[in-house]
């Protein structure tokens, strides 16, 4: 990693140029498989994005959303968006991006939480984030709907110190258009 450097930025804070290079490396990133609603959903929070020289080399975001569990709504941080260009993988860079991102979750947020493809699961649980166990929903239109296709793939993390919520019950996010989660 030596000559990358990673900067921090609110989406606000981001020209049209950078959030076309964001996109342009998702879509290499995920082969064409990342949506329009998938990019939105990345928008609205921090982001990490790492470059060399002048090339992004990858990205992610964590964007705030509320989840509810045994009775209360915690503020958690949703990482979004994480992606390294194919040339660049197994070097670090998605460890680097994922440490900037964590330090957003400990400080703006009671919990971090992500769905993980199968391709990202070993570098989520290298840094210690944790499969929910329990049950997964969400709070749609038409009132609660049950989201059993996201349990096994949503992943969990908290601040050190700080306890996992306890894996009975349902985890309900909060509606989004596209995929939920």
């Amino acid at each position: 990693m030596t000559g990358t450097r990673t900067h921090l930025a609110h989406t606000s804070q981001l020209g049209d140029h950078t959030l076309k290079e964001v996109r342009a490396l998702l879509d290499e990133a995920f082969e064409g498989d990342f949506s329009d609603e998938d990019f939105e959903h990345g928008l609205g929070g921090m982001h990490a994005l790492l470059y060399e020289g002048d090339r992004l080399l990858a990205h992610g975001s964590v964007v705030q959303r509320r989840v509810l569990h045994a009775g209360h709504a915690l503020r958690t941080g949703y990482v979004e968006a994480v992606a390294v260009r194919p040339d660049r993988r197994r070097r670090g860079l998605g460890t680097a991006v994922m440490a900037e991102l964590e330090r957003v979750v400990e400080r703006a947020y009671v919990l971090g939480a992500l769905s993980a493809s199968d391709e990202g699961a070993g570098l989520y649980r290298s840094l210690g984030w944790t499969v929910w166990g329990g049950r997964i929903g969400a709070l749609g239109p038409d009132g609660p709907v049950r989201l059993p296709e996201e349990e096994g793939s949503t992943w969990l993390w908290t601040p050190p110190g700080t306890a996992l919520p306890e894996p009975d019950g349902t985890l309900w996010f909060d509606w989004r258009d596209g995929d939920v989660l």
